[in-house]
């Protein structure tokens, strides 16, 4: 890793956490080792003690200090996930979460903008686009907000519900929409997902079929995921034990439940969270092509 590289990734984290302690959000440190983290069909947890894993990320304890009564919150913390390494991946990460009481997952997408915007104004100084692939992206200009049919649809031609059906959304995603959506000179807000792609979010109002989810990209490149919380136990239980079940099948091992989370959830008010890529926002603020940039160690050189 480059000395400048190591500046520039101390700057941007400085940067956040400036953002968020100006607005009145709550810095909080939540364990890294637990006993249960929420059950996903395609995330893998590192396990250490027995019954005992390295968090894939800090929601769990922090969507119970939601339902504690806390308002605001945000963290940038170490996560762990197993088997994912490539240019954009590490099994070792660093994340940012925040959490919101009292409102959905516009008032992210909101805070999306302003917090790129304020990264860009204090930390590009000879630039203010972000870069990745050689294409600029510049956060000042329109951000662009598209339904996940409407992006498989116009740049697939295709209905999402039909790749989801034939086992193809990961495809057709993968080496379609995500292209495209590389194309645009501004952020990119995916929105709207299938309900069966929203494990921890709430359904539109209206729409069952639909979540309240989006995922932020920028030059093709999956920076954030955030949604309105869901705050059923009940539901939430069964989308466990459904993700359980697809994993069971797919030969994986089954995940124990996080009881202490589903036990408090009814006390969690209208809320949204967010997870956004820590490294990734490095990697787009220094144009760099691999997240082995940016680190200041990668697992090969331990």
């Amino acid at each position: 890793m480059k000395m400048d590289a190591l500046w520039l990734r101390a700057n941007v984290i400085k940067a956040i956490r400036d953002f968020f302690w100006e607005r009145g959000f709550l810095e909080v440190e939540t364990p890294l080792l637990i006993p249960a983290n929420a059950p996903e069909e395609y995330i893998n947890p590192i396990s250490t003690l027995p019954s005992w894993q390295l968090q894939t990320s800090p929601e769990i304890c922090m969507k119970r200090l939601l339902c504690a009564g806390h308002q605001k919150l945000f963290q940038i913390s170490h996560c762990w996930r197993s088997e994912e390494r490539g240019s954009r991946h590490l099994s070792e990460f660093t994340m940012l979460e925040w959490y919101r009481a009292g409102c959905d997952y516009q008032v992210l997408m909101a805070d999306c903008e302003e917090l790129l915007q304020h990264i860009a104004a204090v930390c590009l100084t000879d630039r203010d686009c972000f870069v990745h692939n050689s294409t600029n992206i510049n956060p000042f200009n329109p951000w662009q907000r598209i339904s996940v049919q409407e992006a498989f649809l116009h740049f697939g031609q295709i209905n999402v519900w039909d790749c989801l059906r034939n086992g193809l959304y990961e495809e057709i995603l993968t080496s379609v929409i995500e292209p495209a959506l590389a194309k645009f000179d501004s952020p990119v807000i995916l929105m709207d997902y299938p309900v069966e792609l929203a494990a921890l979010a709430r359904t539109k109002p209206g729409n069952h079929e639909l979540a309240e989810r989006f995922e932020l990209y920028l030059g093709g490149l999956e920076l954030a995921n955030g949604f309105s919380e869901l705050n059923d136990p009940k539901e939430q239980r069964k989308r466990f034990e459904d993700a359980n079940r697809v994993r069971s099948k797919a030969g994986q091992v089954v995940l124990p439940l996080p009881e202490p989370f589903l036990e408090t959830l009814s006390n969690m008010p209208a809320s949204a969270g967010i997870a956004m890529g820590v490294d990734r926002l490095v990697m787009l603020t220094a144009g760099a092509d691999s997240i082995d940039e940016i680190v200041a160690f990668t697992p090969e050189d331990l």
